[in-house]
C-alpha cells in the first residue's frame, strides 16, 4: 500500500482504500485537512488533494490525479488518471473523467456527464487528449465533451448536449450536436459552488 499523508480532521470509512498500490513503488497519497473518503471508494497512491476533499461511496480515482480545495466527488464517478481539477468543483453522481483532463475553478459535472479523450476508440493509435473546462463552467447531466474541446470560461453546456467542438467563454451550449446561443439573464450571475 502506498503511504497515505491526511491533514487534520480527515476522515477516511471502514470499506474505502486510500494509497491504492498501482506499482511496485507508488508515491503517497495526500488528503488534505477536513477531507472525508467515503466507504467503497479507492484512490489510489500518487493523488494528491486539497483541503475539503469529498467523495460520495463507491468513487474511484486513479494515480497522478491532483485537487485543489473544496472537491466533492460523487458516488460512482470514475476520475480515471492524470487528471487536473481545480479548487471549488462539485462533481456530481456518476461521471466520467478520462485522463488527460484538466478542469478549472468554480465547475460544476451535473450527473452523469462523460468527458471523453480518445478521438477513435480502438479504431487507431491515436494520442489521448482530454477536454479542457476553464473555470466558471456548468455542465449539465448527461452532457458528452468530446476529446480535445475547450469549454470556455463561464460557459453553460446544457443538459444532454454533445460538445463537438470548442465553446466560447460566457456562452449556452445546447443541443446535440452542440449549437452556442447567448447566456440566458439567470445564468449570468455564474457559479456559487463555495
Amino acid at each position: 500500500m502506498a503511504s497515505v499523508v491526511t491533514g487534520d480532521g480527515t476522515r477516511i470509512d471502514d470499506g474505502a482504500t486510500v494509497g491504492y498500490d498501482y506499482c511496485d513503488d507508488p508515491g503517497p497519497t495526500v488528503l488534505g485537512d477536513d477531507s472525508v473518503v467515503r466507504h467503497g471508494s479507492i484512490v489510489y497512491g500518487d493523488v494528491e488533494a486539497g483541503d475539503e476533499f469529498v467523495t460520495g461511496h463507491g468513487v474511484l480515482v486513479r494515480e497522478d490525479s491532483t485537487f485543489g480545495d473544496d472537491v466533492v466527488v460523487g458516488t460512482d464517478t470514475v476520475v480515471d488518471g492524470r487528471v487536473t481539477v481545480g479548487s471549488h468543483v462539485s462533481v456530481q453522481t456518476g461521471v466520467y473523467v478520462p485522463p488527460e483532463t484538466t478542469v478549472g475553478d468554480n465547475v460544476f459535472l451535473g450527473p452523469r456527464a462523460v468527458l471523453t479523450n480518445d478521438a477513435y476508440p480502438v479504431r487507431g493509435t491515436t494520442e489521448l487528449e482530454g477536454p479542457t473546462i476553464e473555470d466558471g463552467v456548468s455542465v449539465g447531466a448527461n452532457a458528452t465533451i468530446l476529446p480535445g474541446v475547450t469549454v470556455g470560461e463561464g460557459s453553460f453546456v446544457a443538459a444532454g448536449a454533445v460538445v463537438d467542438r470548442n465553446v466560447p467563454p460566457d456562452t449556452l451550449a445546447m443541443g446535440v450536436p452542440v449549437e452556442f446561443g447567448p447566456l440566458p439573464e439567470p445564468l449570468q450571475e455564474g457559479n456559487a459552488i463555495a
